[in-house]
């Protein structure tokens, strides 16, 4: 008896892919490759990143059935760019069909399955929507990492090395004499230098990637009152720019490793604020698959 349907999940930013392969009888493997998006990738480089790593991982799982869906949420996934996603993807599945849509409508989709109500993304980069149960009805503009993007991890590391190498957060005059100094900690950390950030920030590829992974420093050092701080105002950002637009009733879902990391932080933001915070959820797979099981039939034989 083996499953002959197989149902292809991905939640895709820009630092990760999180595929989910699902059969028939509700069997899930999950594997995570490095992130896919459209407005910094050609079709061939996406197709080249699914072939190199995603099917060495999947292929001893493809021999139980056939792959009839693939369903693709990702950042950079507009309307005028979607289409370089579906033909990368149609390439490498050919027998399979191939569904592009957005971050934010997977966010959306996995935090609220059929019900209204608003969503947002804070991961590498963010997002939100009004979404109607089964599309979204409206959104104010996330503008990416360089005009917007609160609430970010690329925004949040942008803000940190800003401040930093600005003396932002340098001891308080005030404060007492045995404050860690942070700028020098920095550096030590991640052995780098401000000659170093400046040549991937402004020369390299995916700045918005290298500046997130710098962002885990404020969650090792979140005890730090400066860092909690600067946190703290980071979430602040986020609903005075994006959510009171929404002026919402219902509890608002977030997904995404900042939301999920620093929830006590956004709790305090969101009430604080007088916004309603509803679930918070590291990713969406969880509620795609609910979301999109009518997509496979069980058939055994």
């Amino acid at each position: 008896m083996i499953d002959k349907l197989m149902i292809l999940l991905a939640d895709s930013g820009s630092t990760k892919v999180h595929w989910c392969l699902v059969t028939a009888s509700g069997q899930c493997s999950d594997v995570f490759t490095d992130g896919i998006n459209p407005l910094f990738q050609t079709s061939d480089a996406m197709r080249n990143s699914i072939c190199n790593q995603l099917l060495p991982q999947i292929a001893p799982l493809l021999w139980a059935g056939t792959l009839t869906h693939v369903f693709f949420y990702g950042a950079g996934c507009t309307p005028e760019k979607k289409v370089f996603v579906q033909k990368a993807l149609e390439g490498v599945f050919k027998k399979a069909e191939v569904h592009v849509a957005s971050d934010m409508l997977g966010a959306a989709r996995g935090l609220l399955g059929h019900k209204a109500g608003v969503a947002c993304i804070l991961g590498t980069g963010s997002g939100s929507c009004f979404y109607d149960g089964e599309n979204i009805e409206w959104c104010v503009p996330s503008l990416g990492y360089i005009l917007g993007d609160e609430g970010s991890a690329a925004v949040l590391g942008k803000r940190l090395v800003g401040d930093l190498l600005k003396g932002q957060l340098s001891n308080s005059a005030s404060g007492p004499t045995d404050e860690v100094d942070l700028k020098n900690l920095f550096f030590k950390e991640y052995d780098t230098s401000m000659a170093d950030i400046i040549e991937k920030v402004y020369r390299q590829p995916f700045p918005n990637r290298f500046l997130a992974k710098l962002s885990r420093f404020c969650a090792d050092h979140i005890d730090d009152p400066r860092i909690h701080a600067l946190v703290y105002d980071h979430f602040v950002q986020f609903i005075q720019r994006n959510l009171v637009q929404y002026k919402a009733t219902e509890p608002i879902g977030f997904v995404g490793s900042i939301a999920y990391y620093y929830k006590p932080i956004l709790e305090e933001a969101m009430r604080n604020e007088k916004q309603p915070l509803g679930t918070v959820l590291k990713d969406p797979i969880e509620g795609l698959k609910e979301y999109h099981k009518d997509a496979i039939t069980p058939t055994t034989t």
